[in-house]
């Protein structure tokens, strides 16, 4: 693996993981919770100091990062601590992590979709004796609908397609302005093994309006929260298996391979591809992180609603408890894709 390579996946973790911190940090000195350490990395500490009662620090595994709150005591908790701050308060300083990550996301989408565009999903090639043409639908036409969901990008149509391989779906589309609906059944490709439609597109729209890149910058960071919902729920379902996961070292070498086919053409495209790399990262950090799951802001979330509910909250030894068997298993679980990480890159 390239020493530039690395730097870059490097560099990316780390700018991705500040935003992400930085979040919980910013809401945190905004409703006047004392935040004990801001560390990017963990293991130990490289670089520190310490600024009025935050110690800001560098640690020696750039992966992963802490904003530490100083509530490892419950018995001395001081009135500016974590735990002694209003739920609503408590609240914003778990969501606005994820949020960070979100609003991250949006701001590479605008460098993305302002220089290279978006891709429309706006059908450019109808197959002769497939569905699509036989339901009608042609060459010009936009598809806005599929089953339940609202299509912005031709990429979205290829998800649904592969989601829902042989399932029978109600599609609308425009065509001059006027919206029409029909039905759609798959046709089996034996060659490939796949089911299809038979229509393409997805040309890039690279003239958009200034209105039109802030929205489609919106979609672009909707369309891998959704994409990434959608894989969970096909990994819960076992449609993935191990070898679909990745860690850092996995990331990394995706890094490394989009970079080794960029090079060629350019600065720019290689800029933008690394962009795009840090969109789906930024975006999956978000979902992740909001999933209810403990060691995770979603799981902390889960016993604040709690609190909302009961009007009173659950004792903090139980719930660092909770927390600390989360971290454990997200500990054996982090090792074990970095061991599948690790193997993949010997048997390539």
């Amino acid at each position: 693996m390239d020493d530039l390579n690395i730097v870059i996946a490097i560099i990316m973790f780390c700018v991705i993981v500040i935003a992400h911190e930085l979040g919980h940090f910013l809401l945190a000195k905004m409703n006047g919770i004392a935040v004990k350490e801001f560390s990017i990395g963990f293991g130990p500490t490289l670089l520190s100091y310490t600024k009025n009662e935050t110690k800001y620090s560098l640690k020696i595994i750039p992966f992963g990062g802490a904003c530490v709150f100083d509530d490892e005591d419950p018995e001395k908790i001081e009135e500016s601590s974590f735990l002694k701050a209003n739920v609503w308060a408590r609240i914003s300083v778990i969501v606005a992590g994820p949020i960070f990550n979100f609003i991250l996301a949006f701001i590479f989408s605008l460098f993305v979709v302002g220089y290279s565009g978006y891709d429309s999903a706006v059908i450019t090639n109808v197959v002769e004796g497939y569905p699509a043409a036989e339901a009608g639908i042609e060459a010009g036409d936009k598809i806005v609908k599929m089953g339940n969901e609202n299509i912005k990008l031709y990429r979205e149509i290829i998800v649904y397609s592969y989601m829902n391989q042989n399932e029978d779906v109600e599609v609308v589309y425009e065509r001059d302005g006027e919206t029409r609906e029909t039905t759609l059944q798959q046709l089996y490709d034996k060659d490939t093994g796949r089911y299809y439609y038979g229509f393409s597109g997805g040309e890039y729209v690279t003239d958009g309006s200034p209105i039109e890149v802030l929205q489609y910058s919106v979609y672009e960071v909707r369309y891998w929260i959704k994409t990434t919902l959608k894989s969970l729920g096909m990994l819960f379902e076992g449609k993935l298996n191990k070898d679909d996961l990745a860690g850092p070292v996995g990331i990394t070498q995706m890094v490394g391979e989009v970079y080794e086919e960029a090079k060629p053409e350019g600065i720019s495209i290689i800029v933008l591809s690394m962009l795009n790399i840090a969109i789906l990262i930024s975006a999956n950090l978000g979902v992740m992180n909001l999933l209810p799951l403990p060691a995770l802001d979603g799981g902390r979330l889960v016993f604040m609603i709690i609190e909302v509910i009961r009007r009173k909250p659950i004792s903090p030894e139980k719930e660092g408890m909770v927390h600390f068997v989360g971290l454990a298993l997200l500990m054996i679980l982090m090792v074990f894709i970095m061991y599948n990480d690790i193997a993949k890159l010997f048997t390539k």
